[in-house]
């Protein structure tokens, strides 16, 4: 590609970026606009149509990779595992 059509793809990007970016805004003012509804409902889970919307609460339990690398150091490094990816940036 020549540098000046890298330039155009470039400036598409950036438009169709902010175009998602105002979209996920959007979707997230709507999902935000549904949840409050029904924390006023007080319900966790309504029908609508042929959707089943959920809202709850959720509790994980997930390692604390810090807290370990802090108190056993020599088992952590044991169990590192290396993780080799590619990442495409444009500054």
């Amino acid at each position: 590609m020549t540098e000046r059509r890298i330039e155009r793809r470039l400036k598409k990007l950036a438009e169709l970026e902010q175009q998602i970016a105002d979209l996920q805004m959007e979707a997230e003012a709507i999902k935000d606009e549904i949840k409050q509804d029904m924390e006023e409902k007080g319900i966790d889970e309504m029908c609508c149509k042929d959707k089943v919307i959920r809202w709850r609460t959720i509790q994980t339990n997930r390692l604390d990779g810090k807290a370990l690398q802090k108190a056993l150091p020599d088992i952590y490094r044991q169990f590192l595992k290396p993780c080799i990816s590619r990442r495409f940036t444009i500054a």
